[in-house]
């Protein structure tokens, strides 16, 4: 191999190598500010535009939430962010057979209208399903493990997520989410905002959601939200929210 050949090849080597320790460097931060590391997102949970069918009958979570209360609550409020959310995406220029999620994620630029119906009905849809007339009781596998390792124990943590319920001024829900970090986090969000929005107080992808409308118990409870939170525990599907968190780490 001639001298001239040896240096194209030990340049061509360096600079690849180069290239390599460039990006080591460097590539992490880029993909941050591009928003790549640290996306929570799950394929498997995507949500359509109409209202699922709720998954159990009106009378079924009783230990925790009246049967009228469940109607109004799915006949009447959540049908009624759905058939507005169809509306304004109708009215925005929105392809309803994409997952409602790139909406969410993206919310700062459409209208308060799809703002609030999105919300609204997303967090309805997966509020159903966050609850199972066989519920309650503690979650178990790698979602037990992380509770105790982000809030020391499940105890705590209910202490943490009641808080955030009980404490959310006027209406809301409380989150437990998996923030850009893959980290377990509570937090609550005003109205029908969720921390998949990019305008949300918090940011993440909700495992567990909890409304905490007065629509929800106030027929049961009136102002007494703390005794609803109490008994909802009593119905939390736990089964769901350990499969949502598996999918996203």
């Amino acid at each position: 191999m001639s001298s001239l050949t040896s240096r194209r090849n030990f340049l061509a080597t360096s600079g690849k190598a180069g290239l390599g320790v460039y990006f080591t460097l460097t590539g992490a931060s880029f993909l941050q500010s591009c928003g790549m590391i640290g996306k929570v997102k799950s394929d498997r949970y995507n949500t359509g535009f109409r209202q699922d069918p709720l998954p159990y009958t009106y009378n079924a979570l009783t230990e925790a939430i009246d049967a009228t209360t469940m109607e109004i609550h799915y006949s009447k409020h959540a049908a009624g962010y759905a058939a507005n959310l169809q509306d304004a995406a109708k009215n925005e220029g929105v392809d309803m057979n994409k997952p409602l999620e790139d909406v969410l994620r993206k919310i700062s630029k459409y209208s308060t209208k799809m703002r609030n119906n999105a919300g609204g009905h997303y967090n309805h849809e997966m509020f159903w399903k966050c609850m199972d007339p066989n519920g309650g009781g503690k979650p178990s596998g790698r979602l037990a493990t992380a509770l105790d390792e982000s809030f020391n124990s499940f105890e705590s943590f209910k202490t943490g997520f009641t808080d955030a319920g009980k404490n959310r001024f006027g209406s809301g829900w409380a989150w437990l989410f998996v923030d850009g970090d893959k980290k377990l986090r509570i937090g609550s969000t005003p109205n029908q905002d969720n921390p998949l929005m990019d305008r949300a107080e918090v940011k993440g992808f909700p495992l567990l959601g909890l409304d905490v409308w007065e629509h929800a118990y106030y027929l049961r409870y009136q102002n007494k939200r703390p005794d609803y939170i109490a008994n909802w525990w009593k119905v939390v599907n736990w089964k769901y929210v350990q499969d949502r968190y598996e999918s996203v780490v």
